[in-house]
C-alpha cells in the first residue's frame, strides 16, 4: 500500500461505516447472524438450557451496539422486520394446537387449575418482592405482568400507569431465565409428562419458553403455546385485581 494512501484508509472505513450503520439491512443482517451463531452454539451443546440462543443473541447485539455507539432506535429500524414476524409466528401456534386437539380437550380442567395457580404466583411474587424491596408504585405496576408475552404485558403496564419500556425488559429477562432453568427445575422435581412440562414453560416464560418447549418435544410445545395465550388473557384480568390488594 502506498504511504500516501495509508492515512486515508481509516477515514474511508469511517465513512463506509457511517453509511452502513444507518442502513436497516445492516441491523437485520446482524440480528439474523447472531441468532444463527447462538443457535449453532445451542445445537453443538446438545440443546443445553444455559446456552439459550436468545440469551446469546441479546448479549452479542448489546455488545455490538455499545461498541459502535449505535442508538437503539437506529438498530430497531432494521430489527423491526423480525419483530413483525412475531405476529404470524404466534398465529402459527394454532397448527399444533389443532393437530393435538383431542389431547387438549381431555386436559381442560387440569390446565385451568394450573393456569390460575401459575398466573397468581407469577403476578403475586413479582408484586410482593418488589414491594418488600421498597420499589415505587410505578415500578411495581411495570413488573406485575412480566410473565406474559411482550405486547400484552406492555399494554397492561401502560393501562395501569407503569413503564412499558421497563415491562418489556423484564418480560424478555423472564423469558430467557425461564427457558434456561425450566428443564433443570422440572427434571429435579421429577415431572416427566410433556403436557405438564410444556404448560409450565408457557405460563412461566411465555414465547421464549414456548420456543424452548417446541425444540424439545412437539406435544410440550403445543401445551406451552396454549399456556402462553391463556396466561396473557387471565393476567390482563388478574393484575388489576391483585394490585388493588397491595
Amino acid at each position: 500500500m502506498s504511504p500516501d494512501l495509508a492515512p486515508e484508509l481509516p477515514e474511508t472505513i469511517d465513512r463506509i461505516w457511517v453509511y452502513l450503520s444507518t442502513t436497516p439491512l445492516l441491523w437485520l443482517t446482524l440480528t439474523l447472524a447472531v441468532y444463527w451463531l447462538g443457535d449453532r452454539i445451542y445445537q453443538r451443546l446438545n440443546l443445553a438450557p444455559l446456552a439459550n440462543p436468545v440469551a446469546i443473541s441479546v448479549v452479542l447485539i448489546i455488545a455490538a451496539l455499545l461498541v459502535t455507539g449505535t442508538p437503539y432506535p437506529t438498530y430497531f429500524e432494521g430489527a423491526q422486520f423480525v419483530h413483525f414476524l412475531l405476529g404470524p409466528a404466534t398465529v402459527a401456534l394454532a397448527i399444533p394446537l389443532y393437530l393435538n386437539r383431542r389431547v387438549v380437550a381431555r386436559t381442560l380442567l387440569p390446565m385451568a387449575l394450573a393456569l390460575l395457580a401459575g398466573s397468581v404466583t407469577a403476578i403475586g411474587s413479582a408484586v410482593a418482592i418488589a414491594s418488600a424491596l421498597g420499589a415505587s408504585t410505578e415500578t411495581i405496576l411495570s413488573l406485575a405482568p412480566k410473565s406474559v408475552t411482550t405486547p400484552i404485558a406492555m399494554g397492561i403496564s401502560e393501562r395501569l400507569g407503569g413503564l412499558p419500556s421497563l415491562t418489556a425488559v423484564m418480560v424478555i429477562l423472564t423469558g430467557i431465565l425461564g427457558a434456561m432453568i425450566v428443564t433443570p427445575v422440572l427434571n429435579f422435581m421429577g415431572i416427566k409428562d410433556w403436557k405438564a412440562r410444556g404448560f409450565a414453560a408457557g405460563v412461566a416464560a411465555h414465547g421464549i419458553g414456548t420456543a424452548r418447549a417446541f425444540q424439545i418435544n412437539a406435544l410440550a410445545g403445543t401445551f406451552a403455546g396454549i399456556a402462553m395465550g391463556l396466561n396473557g388473557l387471565i393476567t390482563a384480568i388478574l393484575v388489576p385485581l391483585l394490585i388493588s390488594l397491595f
